[in-house]
């Protein structure tokens, strides 16, 4: 078994698997299309881009990979795994090994995957070191009717001035332990709803679609009608399908989307693998400088009347 980078002499099994993948990236899939489509193979020529692809060349069949990283991001995603008809073969475990060694060579801190808990790879990515730590599910708001409210509050565009109370939000609904995989927002980008923001939402857009992955307190009430205003009052969507994405740390919103008729896709495990960073030329340093004398301190006993 061999592994290694593709290239151009790849494009004809490129072509047998463009409709035979698995889209670990749903947010991508969903706004920029099929990773092995045209548009997706456009992305490949953008050397300033961190897009890695693989293939490994086994004895039955070979099997493609790709892995990407936003500049700026601490985490890598794995981006789609093909043929998804053949993802039972024994060498795709050593496949995702090296698709995680080239997100080291980023010096990113974790690799993250999204995919339904049914699929035959969940396991797999369990034994190369990956761990569920959220779940989500991705809700198609895009014909939900908008309800009208008497409240003169409205969704507008985040500024620099909003930043901190975003991330004020963001600290008191994401739990503790997903902060290093889930680092609140540091750009100015999103819609925020009134001015004690108490609800936001990021935006990803494409082509194909448009995501929004909300952050609101549950002490807020009218979810609906705020939901509803929100995809209802999106500029530029030009007939784009429009999604949210729910993780399991904000259930309470699916009821309301319930509701309103949103279309749910299968819960999908959102998982991650830490990566130990590698240090070069590192050298042992003492603790004390050697001129630097420490004198062992001496504690009296102090008596102390009651």
């Amino acid at each position: 078994m061999t592994i290694r980078s593709l290239d151009l002499l790849d494009l004809p099994i490129i072509a047998r698997y463009r409709n035979d993948v698995l889209t670990l990236d749903s947010a991508r899939a969903l706004t920029r299309g099929h990773p092995l489509g045209a548009m997706g193979l456009l992305t490949y020529i953008n050397p300033a881009r961190h897009l890695y692809a693989a293939i490994s060349n086994g004895s039955d069949s070979a099997l493609l990979g790709g892995i990407i990283h936003s500049r700026g991001e601490p985490f890598a995603k794995l981006l789609y795994l093909a043929p998804s008809s053949g993802l039972d073969n024994p060498e795709l475990p050593a496949l995702i090994e090296h698709l995680t060694v080239q997100a080291g060579e980023w010096k990113v801190f974790q690799v993250l995957a999204e995919v339904d808990e049914s699929s035959d790879v969940f396991p797999v990515l369990r034994m190369t070191g990956f761990s569920v730590y959220a779940w989500q599910k991705l809700w198609d708001v895009s014909h939900i009717q908008k309800i009208e409210s008497d409240s003169t509050s409205s969704w507008r565009r985040m500024q620099s001035v909003d930043l901190p109370a975003v991330q004020n939000l963001h600290y008191q609904i994401v739990p503790p332990l997903l902060h290093p995989v889930e680092p609140a927002p540091n750009r100015v980008m999103g819609f925020v709803y009134s001015e004690e923001i108490k609800c936001y939402a990021s935006v990803t857009s494409g082509m194909f679609g448009i995501v929004l992955t909300p952050l609101i307190h549950p002490d807020e009430r009218y979810i609906g009608e705020k939901i509803s205003s929100l995809v209802a009052g999106l500029p530029d969507r030009r007939g784009r399908k429009v999604y949210l994405n729910v993780r399991s740390y904000q259930t309470w919103l699916e009821p309301a989307l319930e509701d309103l008729g949103a279309l749910v896709s299968p819960r999908q495990a959102v998982m991650v693998k830490h990566l130990a960073r590698l240090i070069k030329n590192a050298q042992l340093v003492r603790a004390v400088p050697a001129s630097v004398n420490v004198q062992p301190s001496r504690i009296s006993r102090m008596d102390i009347d009651e």
